[in-house]
């Protein structure tokens, strides 16, 4: 039981790199639509990002969330729509890794206080 501990602390710490990599990896995406919407000249309305839905014509800004990441393209009259510039990988992973890496955390402090109650019963110092 006491190599349980360095595993889950190991896959806890693997979980966690995980879900900052691909968190990362999202916002690189969110940086790129923000920088090409945020580019001015010719050929920047509409917004770059929110081409691709018919109601492009109707866009007049943008909105940006962290958490989840999303670009929201803002439409005249109020409503957004979603542009699809995160991979639709990203937040469910990012989720899901960094759940793990919790539970592995939360797991392998359980464990470890699990075998100092057993020492203590046993009357060793641990």
């Amino acid at each position: 039981m006491s190599s349980l501990i360095p595993c889950l602390r190991g896959t806890a710490a693997l979980a966690g790199t995980g879900a900052v990599a691909v968190y990362a990896w999202g916002l690189l995406h969110l940086a790129g639509a923000v920088l090409e919407a945020e580019d001015g000249g010719a050929n920047s309305a509409p917004i770059p990002p929110c081409r691709g839905n018919e109601q492009v014509v109707h866009v007049i800004d943008y909105s940006v969330s962290w958490l989840p990441l999303s670009f929201d393209c803002e439409m005249q009259g109020g409503g957004s729509y979603p542009a699809e510039v995160i991979p639709g990988y990203v937040n469910p992973v990012a989720v899901g890794t960094a759940l793990a890496a919790v539970g592995c955390a939360i797991a392998s402090a359980y464990v470890a206080e699990l075998q100092t109650r057993a020492g203590a019963r046993k009357g060793e110092a641990t």
